[in-house]
């Protein structure tokens, strides 16, 4: 059985959107009200003044934060993977595992 979808009233720059969601209405106005404050953003930066451009530019602005938080990820999962292998160098054999 599949989870429960819930209708979330949201906005985003001034605009009005109701986005239907496995997720719960909280995280779902979480994830809103982060875009929300990415555009703000770049609005109040002066250099855009149009709302699509600043939605744009705060798109590649979350999604190079993602990326980044996805590659820190991978390359701890890395280190982790490396000093486990060091662990396992210092157990007797036999409690070395696989």
């Amino acid at each position: 059985m599949s989870a429960p979808k819930h209708s979330t009233k949201i906005s985003i720059y001034g605009e009005e959107y109701t986005i239907k969601s496995d997720a719960t209405p909280e995280h779902t106005r979480a994830v809103a009200d982060h875009v929300d404050q990415a555009i703000r953003g770049v609005m109040a930066s002066g250099a855009v003044v149009d709302a699509n451009r600043a939605a744009i530019l705060a798109a590649l602005s979350i999604t190079d934060a993602l990326f980044k938080e996805r590659s820190g990820n991978v390359e701890m999962a890395q280190q982790m993977e490396a000093l486990a292998s060091e662990l396992r160098r210092w157990l007797p054999p036999a409690k070395r595992g696989a």
